[in-house]
């Protein structure tokens, strides 16, 4: 056992979070038991994910996608009643981790793909992203089946780049917009999480590669490790919870 408010400062410390402006408040988003004996963590915040973590026996919930974020209605409507409902029932606490883990140089979303796509080397691509060389070159075939096996379903794919691909950037998520910054840092192929609508025809004209690895399916890996170093660092039990979507 261990105390909620332990367990979040230790959270804030390890990712710097005071270190990164977010879309939303990082950390604590709702207050549950104060006494924590297992961890649940997940991507996305939903009805089912809340009641799933009470049916898990878990009092402390990790998400990457939190509950509240800029630019949201401040009424708490029939949808959001519902959720914080089955928070309250379930006296579950609610931490979203969402910028500084998916920027974190070891257990973050971006620094794991890259790892696991073979970026050894890694070095900082814009504020969130990691990129470098891969430890050799390769076809986008290839590119194509690592990432198909870091996240257990087909990406989606644009091809635009050279025939054999040396540098990759990863950005997970929702990071199309960022293709442009992708080319001009010399990168063949850039991995995020889904495309937009203009991705495709941008991506040839520029000369890059483009794969779209699911934006659910790319960002599982940070919150597991995030979960998994907290219950080692406090003993206690913890649990990914998959409530998958197809985006």
């Amino acid at each position: 056992m261990a105390r909620r408010d332990d367990i979040l400062d230790f959270a804030r410390d390890l990712l710097d979070l005071d270190s990164y402006h977010d879309y939303g408040p990082m950390g604590l988003q709702v207050a549950g038991a104060e006494e924590v004996t297992k961890i649940a963590a997940s991507v996305s915040c939903s009805r089912e994910l809340f009641e799933r973590t009470a049916q898990a026996g878990a009092q402390l919930l990790y998400v990457h996608h939190g509950l509240f974020w800029e630019g949201d209605s401040r009424v708490v409507d029939v949808q959001m009643k519902g959720r914080l409902r089955a928070l309250f029932d379930g006296d579950i606490t609610l931490a979203a981790y969402h910028l500084a883990l998916d920027a974190h140089p070891e257990i973050g979303n971006n620094a794991l793909l890259a790892a696991e796509l073979g970026i050894l080397e890694r070095e900082r691509f814009l504020e969130w992203g990691y990129g470098g060389p891969l430890s050799e070159p390769v076809a986008l075939e290839e590119l194509v089946r690592r990432l198909k096996a870091a996240t257990g379903r087909d990406p989606q794919v644009f091809r635009g780049g050279p025939e054999r691909i040396e540098r990759v950037a990863v950005i997970t998520g929702g990071a199309a917009k960022l293709v442009p910054q992708a080319a001009a840092a010399g990168y063949h192929a850039f991995v995020t999480g889904e495309p937009a609508e203009p991705t495709m025809h941008l991506s040839r004209e520029l000369g890059i590669h483009f794969l779209a690895g699911g934006h659910y399916a790319t960002e599982t890996q940070g919150i597991t490790a995030l979960a998994q170093r907290t219950a080692e660092r406090f003993s206690l039990d913890w649990e990914f919870l998959d409530v998958p979507v197809p985006v």
